[in-house]
């Protein structure tokens, strides 16, 4: 499947995955919507082919916002071919002891209702043309749970992850594809967020964010027949039990 003059939203575009992601769809012939909350960053990232990246500040966890987001995208590129649900947060304290209420709710809100609002909005076209593509950056998180990302981390991942097979299992009728990624470590600034800081020798040996970005290209060229609904990549080095 060609990429070329193909519209994509990808959410989390300022950094790490989406961005990375980004920067692939462009030089494949895309043209890309990215979105986040930091508008200066995703300018930055625009920067890279201005001619055919165009930033939106939006926050997934705000129904309006995303509303916002979808209409404008649709006036700058038209109808939406592909959507990319990279926007994802983790806290430093994530422990059942002492993980804030808040931050819980953030997570769920951001991680996986987030995705749920994207999805909403992106798929009536999808359904309309019958043709469309939808992928959602899980985790291993979100179908292992591990300390590692913590309790609410891991909760919200699970919630995405079912929603992704859910919602593919039913938009395949449609001639929709939904397809769910499960990274495992990846040096994005996430990391930052970990209870531990992690060495320059560690993010090292993990994924970077193109080793991802070139998974989810492979998944969006496949032909319209093939649907990937479960995707796992892991660092060589990660154990996956």
């Amino acid at each position: 499947m060609s990429l070329n003059n193909q519209n994509v939203v990808i959410t989390g575009g300022g950094s790490g995955i989406g961005a990375a992601t980004a920067r692939a769809l462009v030089d494949a012939g895309a043209k890309v919507v990215i979105a986040g909350r930091n508008l200066e960053k995703l300018q930055s990232i625009c920067d890279y082919k201005p001619e055919s990246m165009f930033a939106i500040s939006a926050d997934v966890a705000d129904r309006t916002s995303v509303e916002h987001l979808f209409s404008t995208a649709q006036k700058q590129l038209g109808s939406i071919d592909i959507l990319i649900n990279a926007a994802g947060i983790n806290v430093p304290k994530r422990m059942m002891h002492n993980l804030d209420p808040a931050d819980w709710d953030r997570m769920m809100d951001i991680n996986a209702t987030g995705t749920f609002n994207c999805m909403r909005l992106a798929l009536p076209q999808m359904r309309e043309r019958k043709a469309g593509t939808i992928i959602n950056i899980s985790s291993v998180a979100g179908i292992r749970a591990a300390a590692l990302g913590g309790v609410g981390y891991n909760a919200s991942k699970f919630a995405a992850t079912a929603l992704g097979i859910s919602a593919g299992d039913e938009e395949k009728e449609h001639g929709v594809r939904i397809t769910n990624i499960y990274p495992g470590e990846v040096d994005t600034p996430i990391l930052a967020n970990r209870p531990t800081p992690v060495t320059d020798e560690h993010r090292a040996k993990i994924l970077q964010p193109e080793d991802v970005a070139t998974t989810i290209m492979m998944v969006l060229q496949l032909p319209a027949r093939a649907r990937v609904p479960e995707l796992t990549i892991i660092p060589t080095t990660q154990s996956f039990i």
